[in-house]
């Protein structure tokens, strides 16, 4: 819902969906013939790969990416490898993609299970960092951070998804164990879940302590967490990790609870889908599972310039593939009809101030957007604060002119983060 003021002179006040009754089960999408997986490196055929086309995988299994690199999958299903080759997602950023042709019989791989006894870092690093939620444990290795809050989050990020929401309402006992857990292997007992006003009853059982957050978007992003939770304002520059903070969302942490409890890694991602009406649907599917199949059980027709967006409407990314797949961090799929999508434009700015006034870290955005549409970053971000930017798209949002404001941000994030790495290689 939007509420703006009639002379356009207030922010607009856009909420997130409340949950407020526990959902029907997710719509549960069969397994499909093949599913892809993603392996975060970048594939050379020259690498001594551990693992070949033809290689027979169980649901559970690690496949590990090289006895030099620590990257690796959990292959969510039974079957054969078919193929392997590289895939370019958003922004060059580079991955081994793996297919896998499933088997009718499934097989579940016993290794993590041998494990789970004792619990620590080392196993939930090398098992579960591509679990659903996508929980990272990469900064507990860290030497130059020093992590001492965990703050779990069970609120979506973006507008019109429930995903989070859900697991609270409907997996409260696996997040508990998933908290327990990561007090026993992270050695951290500041666990904080910061959940809407309509879940701080549910979330009392979670085991972590309960702090409350506004409904107004973007509230749940992590920056604007932090503000409210601790009042620790995250400097230009900085992320919350360099303030002792890193973040779980609740699915992530029910996977780590699960996980341990049962000895059996998680392979079903929950998300919500969205079609063309705007009709939102819990779903859960298979990790790797291609959004085609979804689209098909939902009977939705896609024609030519329809779109599909992984994320939700703000911050989300369109993919060119109906072959792409659902991924860890998968909680939203959208389907829009093309005479409903949003254009953008080259028009240039108007310098109306829209822009100004509702973004949240105070960014002049209308001056900052002229020096990244001339692909000046490095002035853009000594001069206007392009590095406060909480990545929102609110900018985007209320542009008059619908200039791709949140995009030219994001490029050029990219672009000075390519030109950092080349520096230090170089150095």
């Amino acid at each position: 819902m939007t509420k703006s003021s009639f002379i356009g002179l207030a922010k607009p006040l856009i909420e997130y969906q409340a949950l407020d009754v526990t959902p029907l089960e997710p719509q549960e999408i069969s397994i499909p013939k093949k599913v892809i997986l993603f392996i975060d490196r970048q594939y050379n055929h020259r690498d001594s790969i551990l693992f070949n086309i033809g290689d027979q995988v169980k649901t559970g299994q690690k496949l590990s990416y090289s006895e030099d690199s620590d990257a690796y999958v959990i292959s969510t299903v039974t079957g054969t490898i078919s193929s392997i080759s590289s895939f370019i997602g958003d922004y060059g950023k580079a991955y081994t993609a793996i297919s896998i042709d499933v088997d009718k019989n499934e097989e579940t791989d016993d290794q993590f299970k041998e494990l789970i006894e004792n619990p620590t870092l080392d196993t939930a690093s090398n098992y579960l960092s591509g679990a659903p939620g996508n929980p990272s444990f990469k900064i507990f290795f860290d030497s130059e951070k020093s992590i001492n809050t965990i703050i779990v989050f069970g609120v979506d990020r973006d507008l019109l998804i429930t995903t989070n929401q859900y697991v609270v309402k409907a997996h409260i006992n696996a997040i508990n164990s998933g908290v327990r857990i990561l007090k026993k292997i992270t050695g951290i007992d500041n666990i904080l879940i910061a959940v809407p006003q309509n879940l701080m009853q549910d979330a009392v059982a979670s085991g972590a302590e309960v702090r409350t957050i506004d409904s107004e978007y973007p509230s749940a992003l992590p920056h604007l967490m932090m503000q409210t939770i601790s009042g620790q304002v995250v400097p230009a520059g900085k992320s919350c990790e360099d303030l002792g903070v890193c973040f779980f969302s609740t699915e992530a942490v029910a996977s780590i609870g699960k996980a341990f409890n049962e000895g059996v890694i998680p392979v079903t991602k929950t998300l919500t889908f969205i079609d063309k009406n705007g009709e939102k649907t819990l779903v859960s599917a298979r990790i790797g599972t291609p959004v085609s199949e979804i689209i098909k059980a939902f009977n939705v027709t896609l024609n030519e310039q329809d779109r599909i967006v992984f994320g939700g409407p703000m911050t989300g990314s369109a993919v060119y593939s109906e072959d792409y797949p659902v991924q860890a961090d998968t909680d939203a799929i959208i389907v829009q009809d093309k005479d409903y999508v949003a254009l953008v434009s080259e028009y240039p700015c108007i310098n109306c101030g829209e822009c100004i006034r509702i973004c949240p870290a105070n960014v002049p955005v209308n001056m900052l957007v002229r020096f990244l549409e001339a692909g000046q970053y490095e002035e853009a971000a000594e001069q206007y604060d392009l590095y406060s930017c909480i990545e929102c798209g609110l900018c985007s949002f209320v542009c008059v002119s619908k200039m791709p404001v949140f995009h030219y941000i994001k490029l050029a994030k990219y672009e000075l983060g390519r030109i950092s790495i080349a520096e230090a290689t170089n150095a």
